[in-house]
């Protein structure tokens, strides 16, 4: 085990992830009088709302996850650790990390935790393994190796009924990435792919959009979500809601409709967007603090101040807080982050944690792609659709994406990709697709072999 004991006089801050939150509140405390330690399972920072156009061939993983080391370098008073933070303690005011067997106990002043979340299956985990979900550039390149496979094996395809199965897509989850990966799909089929095989025709795939809620796009209101389900009906995409998933397997699906009965879907490809889950240190901060309590997703119920009650010091930011008003996208870890970082400097020049101003969020509005040169956003009160919403939402996340090459490049893809028919980004290979499986089976064995050890040392202690 090693511990980070750091010998200086120093305010120590540690943030937790390196998403939005993470990466934004150690960028807001570059030229505090502080040490910034950021903690992180990964190396990279993962620009989450352009992952989709990783599975679709549009974009390569370097370009929405740039190396969270190359974007702090220059920033002198902040260092990156790589490790899967497994404990926090609050009393004695320390973090534990794992990487690879060796156990890391980072002491802290100041605590920013922008832990983040991942997908939800609603209590079915096992759906996992036919249904990757849509958080992180392994999931990505999974679904890309999946849906390009699914092409490849309905063109060796013997039978017609085997055929269809292999070119029917299943996007469960009808909110922002269920809607944008569905377009994506079928503009993949329609133009990308067109004339590439000979047995088969691309532009014959299905590509089914199902949820359990009765509209597209909830949060986005009616309108938009009328809009964006009739541009994809236009495209060929099903449309299916008010249908629940009770089962997935390697050939399809169970769906439950709302008077109670069961249909199933044949179809090799599978993804799912449809929830999602905060990290469970939640649940450890909220064990913690008296009177700290966590919402049904696992968010901490923060007070005003996005800290832990009792704990003026510990911020709970992005996916991981509960705040009404403020949804689950980068905007609201972005002005929590910040606000963070705003009062740990506050505090630094004397002033008095009980006196913050709460937390206000700026609502920067919300969109969603369809489908090339069409989009619906939601700005305020305002609400628009096509192609001024579509140049909206490019404009708006080349803004955020971190690094001006990646900006470039973006750019060069985007007009290849929207102008033409191509996609630069159309390999495929057999480990990211069955990685996740192997990874599985290795931690099971480890697993095993591990509780065999316990065994036998538990036995020769008594005996």
């Amino acid at each position: 085990m090693s511990k980070q004991s750091v010998d200086t006089q120093r305010h120590r801050v540690v943030v937790i992830g390196s998403g939005f939150g993470g990466l934004f509140g150690t960028k807001a405390l570059k030229r505090a009088d502080v040490d910034v330690t950021l903690i992180a399972k990964t190396t990279h920072h993962l620009f989450q709302p352009l992952l989709y156009q990783v599975a679709t061939g549009i974009l390569s993983s370097g370009e929405i996850a740039p190396a969270t080391r190359i974007i702090l370098r220059k920033q002198k008073n902040a260092k990156a650790l790589v490790g899967d933070v497994t404990a926090i303690d609050l009393t004695a005011q320390t973090v534990t990390s794992h990487l690879l067997g060796q156990q890391t106990v980072t002491p802290f002043d100041s605590l920013i935790v922008a832990a983040g979340a991942q997908q939800s299956y609603f209590g079915n985990d096992q759906f996992a393994r036919y249904a990757p979900g849509m958080k992180t550039i392994d999931d990505a390149l999974e679904l890309r190796g999946r849906i390009l496979g699914s092409f490849e094996q309905a063109e060796l395809a013997t039978s017609q009924e085997e055929r269809d199965r292999l070119m029917t897509f299943v996007v469960v989850g009808a909110g922002p990435t269920g809607v944008e990966l569905a377009g994506q799909i079928a503009e993949l089929a329609d133009r990308t792919l067109e004339g590439a095989f000979r047995n088969i025709d691309p532009r014959d795939a299905r590509v089914i959009l199902l949820d359990a809620a009765p509209a597209v796009l909830p949060p986005m209101g009616e309108k938009l979500g009328l809009k964006a389900q009739r541009r994809l009906e236009k495209m060929g995409v099903e449309i299916q809601l008010n249908a629940m998933v009770s089962d997935v397997d390697a050939d399809g699906i169970v769906v439950k409709e709302k008077d109670g009965t069961e249909r199933r879907i044949e179809c090799a490809c599978k993804v799912w967007s449809a929830g999602v889950q905060a990290s469970a240190l939640g649940k450890q901060l909220a064990e913690q603090s008296d009177g700290t309590e966590i919402d049904r997703a696992g968010r901490v119920i923060v007070e005003p101040d996005l800290t832990v009650k009792g704990h003026p010091n510990v911020f709970v930011v992005g996916d991981l807080m509960s705040v009404p008003g403020v949804p689950g996208m980068a905007q609201g870890a972005i002005q929590g982050a910040t606000y963070a970082a705003k009062q740990i400097k506050h505090e630094l020049g004397g002033a008095d944690p009980a006196a913050r101003k709460p937390f206000k969020y700026f609502d920067k509005g919300s969109m969603a792609t369809v489908s090339r040169f069409n989009a619906v956003a939601q700005v305020g009160k305002l609400e628009f659709g096509g192609v001024i919403a579509w140049v909206a939402w490019l404009a708006l996340h080349l803004y955020y994406l971190v690094g001006s090459r990646n900006r470039l490049i973006t750019v060069i893809s985007w007009f290849v990709t929207f102008l033409g028919r191509g996609r630069g980004q159309m390999a495929a290979t057999e480990q990211q697709v069955f990685a996740r499986l192997a990874i599985e089976q290795v931690e099971a064995h480890r697993a095993a072999e591990e509780r065999e050890r316990h065994e036998i040392a538990e036995r020769q202690a008594t005996g």
